[in-house]
C-alpha cells in the first residue's frame, strides 16, 4: 500500500515542493513553488497573509506534492499547472497544445489593429492550438467573425474548452487546413492570421527539455521552418478579398525569407515588427 501523505501546515509544505524543485536543478525553484501551492491548494489569499500556522489537507499536499514530482522530471510548468495566460486572459493548456508564448502578442497587436480597418472582419487563424490568438481577436474586435482551424485532436480540445471558458464568438474546425480551404469561398476572408510551425527539423533535438514535451506537430516546419508558410500562402491567398490582410508569427532569421514568398505571390505593404528584443517576430502584408 502507499502510504497516504499527512497535512502539513504552509511553510511544511512550501519547503517540502522547494526540496523538490531545487533537488532538480530548477532555475526559478522558488517562484514555481508558489505557483504550484496556489494551483494545488488555492492558497494564493492564505500566503499573502502570511498565515504561516494554516493546515494544508492531505488530498491538497498530495496533490501539490505530485505536482512538484512532475515538474522534477523536466514537464513544462504550464502542463503540471494545467494554465497559462495570455494578454491577460487564462487558457487551458495541457499535453498536446502548444503552450502560450509572449512572443505572440506582437502578431496579435498588429493583427488586432489591422482589423480595425474592416468594418466587420472576417478572419481565419490556421494552426490555432489552444485558441490564444482567435480568442483574443474575437474579445477585442466588434463584429467580427472568426474561424480557428486545428488539426490535432489533442489541440483541439483545448480550443474548444478555452472558447467555452471565454465565451468567445469562435467558430471551431478539427481539420487539416490543406483539406478545409475548399470550405471558404475565394474572396470572403478580411484577413489570414497565423502562427504555424516554425522550427527547423534539425533544431528540434536542441531546444530545451521544457520544449521537448510540446507537440512535434506544432514546432516542426520543415528543413528551413518555412514549409506552413509556403502552404498557406499558396492555398490561402486567393480566400483573401483584394486588399486582404495576412499576419505570420515568424522565428529568428525568417524574415527575408517570408518577405520574397509574400512579394512572390503579389503581396505589398509586407512589414516586419520585432518584439522588444528587436527581432522580427511578426510579418504582416495586403493583398493587391
Amino acid at each position: 500500500m502507499t502510504a497516504r501523505i499527512s497535512s502539513m501546515t504552509v511553510p511544511a509544505l512550501h519547503d517540502e515542493i522547494l526540496g523538490i524543485l531545487t533537488r532538480a536543478n530548477i532555475p526559478y525553484a522558488k517562484g514555481e513553488t508558489l505557483e504550484i501551492m496556489i494551483a494545488a491548494a488555492h492558497l494564493r489569499h492564505t500566503i499573502e497573509l502570511h498565515e504561516r500556522h494554516a493546515y494544508v489537507s492531505d488530498e491538497d499536499c498530495e496533490k501539490a506534492l505530485n505536482m512538484a514530482k512532475r515538474r522534477a522530471k523536466g514537464e513544462p510548468l504550464q502542463y503540471v499547472l494545467g494554465h497559462w495566460f495570455f494578454m491577460g486572459r487564462e487558457y487551458k493548456v495541457g499535453e498536446g497544445v502548444l503552450i502560450p508564448r509572449d512572443d505572440t502578442e506582437v502578431l496579435v497587436g498588429e493583427a488586432i489593429t489591422l482589423a480595425r480597418a474592416f468594418p466587420s472582419p472576417s478572419i481565419v487563424d490556421l494552426c490555432s492550438g489552444s485558441g490564444i490568438i482567435a480568442i483574443t481577436l474575437a474579445k477585442e474586435l466588434h463584429n467580427a467573425t472568426i474561424y480557428a482551424v486545428e488539426k490535432s485532436e489533442q489541440a483541439f480540445r483545448y480550443l474548444t474548452e478555452n472558447i467555452a471558458l471565454h465565451q468567445a464568438d469562435v467558430k471551431a474546425i478539427c481539420a487539416d487546413l490543406a483539406d478545409c480551404v475548399s470550405e471558404f469561398e475565394d474572396g470572403s476572408l478580411d484577413m489570414i492570421v497565423s502562427n504555424p510551425p516554425y522550427i527547423r527539423t534539425d533544431e528540434l533535438p536542441t531546444l530545451q527539455s521544457e520544449v521537448q514535451y510540446e507537440p512535434r506537430l506544432a514546432l516542426d516546419g520543415g528543413a528551413d521552418g518555412c514549409d506552413l508558410y509556403r502552404l498557406i500562402v499558396d492555398l490561402w491567398t486567393r480566400k483573401l478579398k483584394k486588399g486582404g490582410c495576412i499576419a505570420f508569427e515568424i522565428g529568428e532569421g525568417q524574415f527575408e525569407t517570408i518577405r520574397d514568398l509574400l512579394s512572390e505571390y503579389g503581396y505589398t505593404d509586407i512589414v516586419g515588427t520585432p518584439d522588444i528584443q528587436g527581432t522580427i517576430r511578426a510579418v504582416t502584408a495586403r493583398k493587391r
